[in-house]
Parts: C-alpha cells; sequence; structure tokens
C-alpha cells in the first residue's frame, strides 16, 4: 500500500503508471477519486459540526455555572462527596460443619454447595442447618 501512495502522490512515477490506460479508464478513476474526495469532505465537515455543537454546549454550561455561581472545583467536591454505599451481604441462613472442622455458611441462594446436597442425600433435613 506504501508503494501505491508513493505512485499516486508522485507526479512522474503517476504518469508512468498510468501511460497505457485510455482516457475513458482515466476519466473513470477521476470520477471515483472525485465521489471519494466528496465524501472525505463532508465527514469533515460533519466532523466540524459536531465539534462546533460540542463547544456551544460547553458554552452554554459555562454560562449556567456562571450565573449560578459555581465554577467546575464546585463540581468536583460534589464528585468525590456522593460515594456509593457498599452493598449489603446476605444474612447466612445455613450453617454445616463438614467432618474435618470446616464451617460452610449459605445464604441459601443460588445453587446448593455440595457438602449440603452430600448431607440431605445422607438423610439429613435442611432444617437442621437452619441459624435461628
Amino acid at each position: 500500500m506504501n508503494e501505491f501512495l508513493d505512485i499516486l502522490t508522485h507526479g512522474r512515477r503517476l504518469q508512468g503508471a498510468v501511460k497505457e490506460l485510455s482516457i475513458d479508464e482515466l476519466e473513470s478513476i477521476q470520477e471515483k477519486l472525485s465521489g471519494i474526495i466528496e465524501k472525505k469532505k463532508e465527514k469533515q465537515l460533519e466532523a466540524e459540526k459536531a465539534e462546533q455543537e460540542k463547544r456551544d454546549k460547553l458554552a452554554a454550561i459555562q454560562k449556567q455555572m456562571e450565573e449560578a455561581g459555581l465554577n467546575v472545583d464546585d463540581l468536583k467536591a460534589l464528585s468525590t462527596q456522593v460515594s456509593k454505599k457498599p452493598a449489603k451481604k446476605r444474612p447466612v441462613k445455613y450453617r454445616l460443619v463438614d467432618e474435618k472442622g470446616i464451617e460452610h455458611p449459605w445464604t441459601g441462594i443460588g445453587r446448593m454447595p455440595r457438602v449440603y446436597k452430600a448431607a440431605l442425600d445422607s438423610g439429613k433435613s435442611l432444617d437442621a442447618f437452619s441459624i435461628n
């Protein structure tokens, strides 16, 4: 691709590369390049328009902040004051101590742990492990 760009951007190399093309083929290439250029110009104008809208919105917000007597530091202070509360852990409803002496707490939500499943399969009741 780099070689293509070298040829395309160098006058003599381009002329040498297209010397065997007919006028119709050259005009077809010219139309395609013109279409590409127009699309690129449109995209550039859209990007500039979006950037201008962004600057206008920022200016409007800055004006509102000045009218309200606020500055950016006030917003920063607000964001540091608001903190998420830590999620509450679900209370443990069941506790089982296996033969090795390891305690297995379970909230009763989600998939049943294997140790509880094994204990229930051996004939014990889930109520036997309940913490009330």
